[in-house]
């Protein structure tokens, strides 16, 4: 059982991590959609708020993980030869990155802007550190933004591994399902 990378495959941390944050990012996604719906008096109103909150922190310490493990272990090579192919693929990693860390900033400001920290299923909380007049509502809209370039980039992204599957049939997507021997 392959647990770390190698030059050639993702191991089963990586392929875990990876199905792991797009699995929650979705699930994220939809129940913000579902959220925004809600008044204050149905009966899921707070349920859902809570929920989400909880699990966007675990989400940003999962993406810190991955982030962590990714130094510490070798990325595999490319499977395109293509020059603008590898730099695009690079460089919608790393938005994909820089777009989870503005989501969690904005939550994390849109959460706190009464002062209030973030309670974590009861497990721990997250303190409010920063509090401005209309900070709710701009962190919101910017919120709300930055989720939908998230999706659609995602989108691009699983776009683009079918691509490499189905066109280029190379080993891209497979890869990241399980090791590669």
């Amino acid at each position: 059982m392959k647990l770390a990378n190698t030059k050639d495959t993702y191991g089963w941390v990586s392929i875990l991590l990876h199905w792991g944050v797009a699995l929650t990012v979705f699930g994220m996604f939809g129940l913000g959609l579902y959220m925004v719906e809600l008044t204050y008096y149905d009966a899921w109103y707070k349920g859902s708020l809570d929920l989400h909150k909880g699990a966007g922190i675990l989400l940003a310490i999962a993406v810190v993980i991955r982030l962590l493990w990714k130094m510490l272990n070798p990325t595999p090579k490319a499977l395109s030869h293509n020059k603008a192919e590898q730099f695009a693929g690079h460089a919608a990693h790393m938005v994909l990155y820089l777009l989870l860390a503005a989501l969690f900033t904005t939550g994390y400001l849109i959460s706190t802007a009464d002062g209030r920290s973030i309670d974590v299923f009861g497990w721990f909380s997250v303190p409010a550190s920063l509090t401005a007049d209309n900070q709710e509502s701009i962190a919101g809209d910017i919120h709300e933004w930055l989720a939908w370039g998230l999706i659609a980039l995602v989108a691009l992204h699983a776009l683009a591994a079918v691509k490499h599957h189905v066109i280029n049939r190379d080993s891209t997507l497979k890869r990241m399902i399980r090791p590669m021997k």
